[in-house]
């Protein structure tokens, strides 16, 4: 019988408050309160295209910025995969997506290697600094991969191939995210234990 691979994470400072619950098998349901909207919608995207099923409450900070917010559910999303994968036996590994959005064309590759390592590139200059739905700045988008990477222990690479809106851009780039992942976590029937020649990932 295969082992839940489900875990429940929470996280409490001064600046935020997370409590966050996901099941790498799921259906892709959601449900997503972060104080910041546009996060949500993220967030929501994410579940819904890797197939994971992913309940987040959190309040933060976000009268000053949405930083704090965004950066410490990441960090408890990284840490929720790290041990939903458990010793990731029998898992694809590797996974790798083109998702387009209108004029918008990202890709995503990830590796569940247990090295962290991000290579994010092709935003257009000024993107970093750019309001998307009043207060989520557009360099959130690295610092979400980032903090999910770092601490789930994944090595990604995020590219933006083409893109003008910012909505469009940071969506493709969370949905290409969310396929990629979704390879990568995926069990393989052929994949005999662990899928490394180290003996572990």
């Amino acid at each position: 019988m295969t082992t839940a691979r489900t875990a429940r994470f929470s996280r409490s400072t001064s600046e935020s408050t997370v409590e966050l619950e996901l099941d790498l098998d799921g259906t892709g349901k959601s449900s997503i309160s972060t104080g910041v909207p546009f996060f949500d919608h993220m967030l929501t995207a994410f579940a819904k295209h890797s197939l994971t099923d992913l309940t987040v409450k959190a309040t933060g900070d976000t009268h000053i910025d949405a930083h704090h917010s965004v950066e410490d559910i990441s960090i408890v999303l990284g840490h929720a995969i790290r041990e939903a994968l458990g010793d990731k036996s029998g898992i694809s590994r590797y996974g790798d997506a083109l998702v387009p959005l209108d004029e918008a064309l990202a890709q995503a590759v990830v590796d569940i290697s247990g090295r962290p390592f991000l290579v994010h590139e092709g935003e257009p200059a000024g993107f970093e600094h750019h309001l998307i739905g009043g207060h989520f700045t557009g360099s959130l988008v690295r610092h979400t991969f980032e903090a999910i990477a770092y601490n789930a222990g994944l090595t990604v690479h995020v590219r933006v191939i083409s893109g003008r809106d910012p909505h469009h851009i940071a969506e493709a780039e969370y949905k290409a995210f969310a396929r990629a992942f979704r390879q990568a976590k995926a069990l393989d029937p052929l994949v005999d234990g662990i899928p490394s020649t180290k003996g572990a990932l």
